[in-house]
């Protein structure tokens, strides 16, 4: 796996359970003086996880409840993944870890990428605490960047058009955003094609 270039230092504790990893990173303030309405990583994760979703960072209302994908997008994405919200917030079956774990704040054109520092500083040390993730889901150009490098295609539509390449091990997917929705008009197969694998792998995977 290629991780993303950043000149923060990895440090060099080693944390013996998942427990005492999370802990560390709920801890971080690597980036405070950055972030606009200060550090608040959100993020969860059990070792018995067969699921991974991997998204940008989070929003606004993410930050203020500290529930991940607690939004409109979040009730589209379970809607693709055919969950409710109890199975999509049991840990047990699906690890939730963003490229980013903290709202970096807006820019002109919405919120601000992922802060890099959340890759260099722990998610190798994470990744390696899920043992039985089976599939992993790429919601986002920046996820899909640092998870499939070279193998990604020029475009987020390309690269998620381009799924069965990936599978089983990735999935590509856009934002489930509502602002999205011009994008999702403009690729029907998404829904025709991709929609109905993602379903059957996530009950067969996630027991429901």
């Amino acid at each position: 796996m290629i991780a993303m270039k950043s000149k923060v230092a990895v440090p060099k504790t080693i944390y013996p359970t998942l427990d005492s990893l999370l802990m560390a990173v709920r801890g971080c303030r690597a980036c405070d003086a950055q972030l606009p309405l200060g550090p608040r990583p959100v993020l969860r994760a059990s070792e018995s996880a067969r699921i991974l979703i991997v998204g940008q960072a989070p929003g606004l209302r993410v930050h203020t409840t500290g529930v991940p994908w607690d939004d409109a997008s979040g009730e589209r994405l379970r809607a693709w993944m055919g969950l409710d919200k109890t199975a999509f917030y049991d840990a047990s079956r699906i690890a939730i870890i963003p490229m980013g774990y903290c709202y970096p704040g807006r820019g002109n054109g919405g919120d601000l990428p992922p802060r890099r520092e959340c890759a260099a500083l722990w998610l190798d040390q994470l990744l390696v605490r899920l043992p039985r993730v089976e599939l992993t889901l790429l919601i986002g150009q920046y996820a899909q960047r640092h998870f499939l490098a070279s193998r990604r295609k020029a475009s987020l539509a390309d690269t998620t058009q381009a799924w069965r390449e990936y599978a089983p091990q990735f999935i590509p997917l856009p934002h489930p955003s509502p602002r999205n929705q011009p994008w999702l008009a403009r690729h029907p197969w998404f829904e025709r094609e991709l929609l109905p694998m993602l379903r059957a792998r996530i009950g067969a995977l996630s027991g429901c």
